[in-house]
């Protein structure tokens, strides 16, 4: 039977977690480590001592925004921006989901935008999101002054090989 960090690298398909020297240089670069309930390098920890639960039910791995900062300043190009990914599917195949409210609704939406047109389209993640999440009007005065500014578009362009992307969803399905 696989080792909580033996499953993990093998779903991370690259640098494994093992290299991690807990330099904290992730930790000092996160923008989100402060709201973190366990900073990136205590998660690295973490799974190398095998605590899965207290991982997978940690809001850390939902926090990551996945700004890769932390991968640019690993000296050993730990990645664990898509290491928290890895953690964010692990949890949602567990059933444990996230903890912090309508968190789990938004990630489903961006990964509905994606596998739709293989890049966002932010509209329609917005339109999913809300109707999802049931919160409607809260942010709504926001996007006149966004499409504005030049930071929405109405339209997003469409990746040219979408079946790619579409295999990519249907390889980790499977999996």
């Amino acid at each position: 039977m696989q080792t909580f960090l033996e499953e993990v690298n093998e779903r991370i398909n690259g640098v494994p977690i093992q290299r991690c020297y807990h330099c904290r240089k992730c930790t000092a670069g996160c923008p989100t480590a402060s709201y973190m309930e366990f900073n990136p390098n205590r998660v690295v920890k973490m799974i190398q001592n095998g605590e899965r639960d207290k991982v997978l039910r940690s809001s850390t791995i939902w926090l990551c925004l996945s700004c890769e900062t932390c991968i640019t300043r690993c000296p050993n190009e730990v990645d664990i921006a898509r290491m928290m990914d890895v953690l964010r599917q692990m949890a949602i195949e567990s059933g444990i989901g996230a903890r912090e409210r309508n968190v789990l609704k938004f990630h489903e939406a961006f990964l509905s935008g994606i596998k739709m047109g293989g890049r966002i389209n932010e509209p329609m993640m917005m339109v999913q999101y809300k109707l999802k999440s049931g919160d409607l009007f809260s942010d709504i005065t926001l996007a006149p002054g966004m499409f504005l500014k030049g930071k929405l578009a109405l339209v997003s362009p469409r990746t040219k090989d979408l079946k790619s992307v579409q295999d990519i969803f249907e390889k980790t399905k499977s999996s």
